[in-house]
């Protein structure tokens, strides 16, 4: 039997920023990273300060989402629908790339001051039927920012 994901399978990539002038260019993923399974698509989300989203569940998508502007506060756990919960914060001031395994449930909250932008580099195309979402008031965490 297959062993479910764990939110200590999540993997944190610090990402190379190479100052330019005129604006820096920002690395997100090769194929050759550790963390790569794969391109399916990529997408971007668009998320305000402290506005949040969640929570959903991808079945077979592996996330390797960055956050290349902005700040964002991330959030993960597994079965239990109470915890224990994984928190990562990533984004200008640290950027880096979460590998995300399918079957963890996540969430997020804008930390920027303004619009903070959330890019998913997939493993397999978006498909409706392969991701399972719940009301962000049935699952029991603090999204305080104190």
């Amino acid at each position: 039997m297959k062993k479910l994901p764990s939110v200590n399978d999540i993997i944190i990539t610090e990402l190379s920023r190479i100052p330019v002038l005129g604006g820096d260019v920002q690395h997100a993923l090769k194929n050759t990273d550790l963390g790569f399974q794969g391109f399916g698509e990529v997408y971007f989300s668009r998320v305000n300060f402290k506005k949040i989203k969640a929570w959903k569940m991808h079945k077979e998508m592996t996330l390797n989402l960055v956050v290349p502007v902005g700040k964002v506060r991330f959030v993960f756990f597994s079965r239990s629908l109470s915890g224990p919960f994984r928190t990562e914060t990533i984004g200008e001031d640290s950027y880096s790339r979460l590998t995300v395994p399918p079957c963890l449930w996540f969430g997020f909250i804008g930390l920027g001051q303004t619009d903070s932008l959330v890019v998913n580099i997939a493993n397999i195309p978006h498909d409706p039927e392969e991701s399972v979402s719940k009301d962000i008031d049935k699952i029991p965490f603090n999204w305080s920012l104190e």
